[in-house]
């Protein structure tokens, strides 16, 4: 493999894809991107409309699901991610407390995780996990870590780090509670007390990075896992219309559980996850083509009547419920795209503001994500001296 073609991994290159086509320059990508932060973090401003984060007394803060006004690992752990690669430790922090505090499990089955979702006051309205905030939250600790330097307690960032993801990979050992993760097929569970799994929680590229600084004897698997969740998007996607469902078998197939076996607002993420893998590895060409398949999809569709589909991609009369976070997911797929959507994807991302209204919260988190990746600023974070 020639440098050329390496991620950014590799070289310490990261595309703006903005600036590349001609859209804004370098600088005017930065202040996008810097005003997209104060409309949902509430800075420089009161932005009521736009924000999803809130600050709980003099050292804490959440992010709110404005939808259903709870709290969620999901967008916790988002928000962390978001404030490392934004250089706000002080936001950083404050997630982080409130995390420990309130949603942190330190009894029962599922001890050592987190519970998923809270009230605004901290009391839990579950005590189960889901893995994507785990997994969000191990590489944003991580790379606090690298960026920041590590503390005491909670603050130890590398250490909590490494601890997460040894209890999402040997939880159950002692006959309580269950993995996260598949020992045997290596693959992501949509929670831990069942056998089906959900294509979006794939991410492979984060896999690669828990394979470097995990505990040692834990990194083997995470080599694996991040081999058999690329092998497993392959099944997953619709080899037509590159669509996901939002539940899977682990064959691939559609799990229609709940009717989620359709396309609809946990498959975005697909695209993003895919895009973003390419960008930071490029370990599989397969990437470039669905992210072309994707773009083709919704090429034809008019932005504002995106829907719910099948992943053949028959429309349902119900219209999507997160459309402004489906055109940020499509166009975070162009870092890996090469096809002749790749561009109108971008320039369609680049035209819509942040949504507005009580549904704005994972829209917005979708939104930002996108608008750092392709400004060139959703980056790796290495130890220092690496």
């Amino acid at each position: 493999m020639t440098e050329a073609k390496q991620g950014a991994f590799h070289t310490g290159q990261y595309r703006n894809v903005i600036a590349e086509y001609g859209l804004a320059s370098e600088q005017e990508a930065a202040g996008r991107l810097q005003d997209t932060w104060d409309q949902l973090f509430g800075e420089n401003g009161d932005h009521a409309e736009t924000r999803i984060y809130y600050e709980a007394g003099p050292d804490m803060g959440y992010l709110l699901d404005t939808g259903n006004l709870d709290v969620r690992t999901e967008g916790m752990s988002y928000g962390m991610m978001m404030a490392v690669q934004m250089d706000r430790k002080d936001i950083f922090d404050r997630i982080w407390r409130w995390a420990m505090t309130y949603m942190y499990m330190t009894e029962g089955e599922h001890a050592g995780y987190f519970a998923w979702s809270c009230l605004p006051d901290g009391s839990r309205n579950s005590n189960g996990p889901a893995p994507d905030g785990e997994e969000y939250f191990a590489l944003a600790l991580f790379f606090a870590s690298h960026r920041w330097g590590d503390g005491e307690g909670i603050f130890d960032y590398g250490r909590q780090a490494r601890d997460l993801l040894r209890t999402c990979l040997h939880k159950g050992e002692d006959g309580v509670g269950r993995p996260m993760w598949n020992p045997d097929n290596k693959l992501v569970k949509f929670i831990p007390n069942c056998e089906f799994t959900d294509p979006s929680y794939h991410l492979p590229h984060f896999y690669e990075l828990f394979a470097l600084w995990a505990y040692p004897e834990d990194r083997a698997f995470w080599r694996e896992a991040a081999q058999a969740s690329r092998a497993f998007l392959k099944t997953a996607c619709h080899p037509v219309t590159g669509l996901a469902p939002e539940y899977a078998f682990y064959d691939g197939t559609p799990n229609h559980v709940r009717g989620f076996g359709h396309f609809f607002s946990d498959s975005y993420r697909v695209a993003a996850n895919i895009g973003l893998d390419w960008e930071w590895f490029r370990a599989d060409p397969w990437n470039v083509k669905e992210a072309n398949l994707i773009q083709a999809f919704f090429a034809d569709k008019d932005p504002a009547d995106l829907r719910r589909y099948t992943i053949a991609g028959e429309p349902f009369d119900e219209p999507a419920l997160h459309p402004t976070g489906l055109i940020a997911t499509n166009a975070m797929a162009s870092l890996a795209a090469d096809g002749p959507h790749a561009r109108r994807a971008v320039e369609l991302f680049w035209r819509t503001p942040v949504r507005t209204g009580n549904r704005r919260y994972y829209d917005n988190c979708l939104y930002f994500f996108a608008m750092l990746a392709l400004t060139g600023n959703y980056r790796i974070w290495m130890p220092s001296g690496s």
